[in-house]
């Protein structure tokens, strides 16, 4: 059993590793939480030793934050890709909310690790979290209108970004399996919460 195991450590390259690795700790990381998740519990269910999954990540904190910045730069290409292919100011906030949603359909673990509260406490770990709905108010922030001062904009910015995260956490919470297909429900969600945001961001004014 031993040696083969030690065959199957063997066969994976080290770049192809270190993405198994990762794979695994997400899943474990949004099914128990940062706190309750250990090296060991990654080594064990990779199939692997402690000592090597420490070979790629130096703690446990480190690839907790890889995967971080990783979910936040696919989500910034996909919403900013989303936004440069709309026709006007509506469809920009609505392809961009159906950006958005699609991930938070199809990649569920990866957002059930982002919106984690377990390591409330912990500021560097909080940090990072608030980098990604920075970026994220920063692609938001030239779509507002016109004539607002950059502090205004900026915080209506944030607004909307509470909007899409509040709903993804209700949809998380209440899925079910026999939901519709990932671009059926990620529209319906990218439908509801960009018309409550358009119709917001249009009636707001410089004070």
């Amino acid at each position: 059993m031993a040696a083969n195991l030690e065959v199957a450590v063997r066969r994976l390259t080290a770049e192809q590793r270190r993405q198994q690795l990762v794979a695994v700790a997400l899943e474990l990381f949004a099914q128990r939480g940062y706190r309750s998740t250990t090296m060991d519990d990654i080594a064990e269910a990779a199939g692997v030793t402690k000592p090597l999954v420490y070979q790629h990540f130096s703690s446990k904190r480190a690839l907790y934050l890889e995967l971080v910045n990783s979910i936040a730069q696919e989500l910034l290409v996909a919403v900013r890709s989303a936004v440069m292919q709309a026709e006007g100011p509506r469809q920009q906030v609505e392809m961009g909310f159906a950006a958005y949603f699609r991930l938070v359909v199809s990649r569920e673990a990866e957002f059930r690790l982002l919106y984690g509260r377990d390591h409330a406490d912990d500021k560097e770990l909080g940090r990072a979290l608030r980098t990604v709905e920075d970026a994220i108010a920063e692609a938001i922030e030239p779509l507002i209108a016109a004539g607002l001062d950059a502090d205004h904009r900026r915080l209506m910015a944030y607004a909307v970004v509470g909007m899409a995260e509040g709903a993804s956490r209700r949809f998380m919470e209440q899925r079910t399996e026999d939901g519709g297909s990932v671009e059926e429900e990620a529209h319906r969600l990218a439908r509801r919460v960009a018309y409550l945001a358009w119709a917001g961001l249009r009636s707001v004014h410089a004070d």
